[in-house]
């Protein structure tokens, strides 16, 4: 498995609009049918945001419940749910999906920031704490989202308390606003902070979605891709699709002597369970 790439696709997130690009699925019939797309371009793994009915960001269960069903009914992609879907939700709401629905993994946000200039994305240590024990009670591997060096910190914190079951797996998110650069050198530097046996993968945002890409499966990791991250393919051309960028990481990963991971494979790498059909 030491050649295999994960590729992810974040299909949605929770803020870019169809005004920022007209082709980002919102509905989870239109998720549902892009992560059939996705999976069929190569990709192993779905992060999920859910959207309201006006296209803003939801944690509601009734959309997550929807889509996991109608991508479920297609094909075995590895799903995995956001637990940061909308700034204003409570702790309850952030999480009443992850034992109901039980996807193999989900986001763990390992600290608070300042989000976009503009807000605060708060990780409370008492909600870190209950999401770690919800995801251990329901089967659900923690995805420990690192948006700078402190929440990697954080993390060892909540692995020596049990909370963070090893080996586990990073996903480093470069280029935020209020985060840590998307630059190769914070890559570098961040890749270097992880445990030897711990799994990870890497995005830039916007205009730092390529440099950490191509950087990334030179070091070796596995990689995110999609319209949550970046609307555009290319300087000054939106993206037609996800799987357009699926695609490209597919070709990419094989230039650089490696392939993508199926489903199966990506379940193997990372000790997942199994989907829960």
């Amino acid at each position: 498995m030491n050649n295999k790439t994960i590729i992810t696709v974040a299909t949605t997130g929770a803020f870019p609009t169809k005004q920022d690009n007209p082709n980002i699925p919102l509905t989870p019939k239109e998720i549902a049918d892009d992560v059939y797309e996705c999976w069929q371009a190569g990709a192993a793994i779905a992060h999920l945001h859910m959207r309201d009915d006006e296209g803003k960001g939801t944690m509601s269960i009734d959309k997550f419940t929807e889509t996991v069903g109608l991508i479920r009914e297609r094909c075995d992609i590895v799903i995995n749910l956001t637990t940061s879907g909308d700034l204003n939700a409570t702790d309850e709401t952030r999480m009443m999906h992850v034992p109901a629905l039980k996807p193999e993994l989900a986001s763990y946000d390992c600290g608070s920031m300042n989000w976009a200039h503009s807000g605060l994305f708060i990780n409370h240590p008492k909600f870190l704490e209950k999401l770690g024990q919800v995801m251990i009670d329901s089967g659900v591997k923690p995805e420990i989202e690192i948006f700078d060096a402190g929440m990697f910190y954080n993390s060892l914190y909540y692995i020596k308390k049990n909370l963070i079951k090893t080996p586990a797996y990073y996903q480093l998110v470069l280029g935020a606003a209020g985060g840590t650069a998307a630059t190769v050198e914070n890559l570098v530097y961040l890749k270097n902070l992880l445990p030897a046996e711990a799994h990870w993968s890497a995005f830039g945002i916007g205009r730092g979605h390529m440099p950490i890409l191509l950087a990334t499966l030179a070091l070796g990791g596995h990689v995110r891709v999609g319209m949550e991250d970046n609307v555009y393919y290319s300087k000054g051309r939106l993206a037609q699709s996800n799987s357009e960028f699926v695609a490209r990481a597919v070709r990419l990963a094989d230039e650089a002597g490696r392939e993508a991971a199926t489903p199966a494979e990506a379940r193997q790498i990372l000790g997942l369970r199994g989907a829960v059909l």
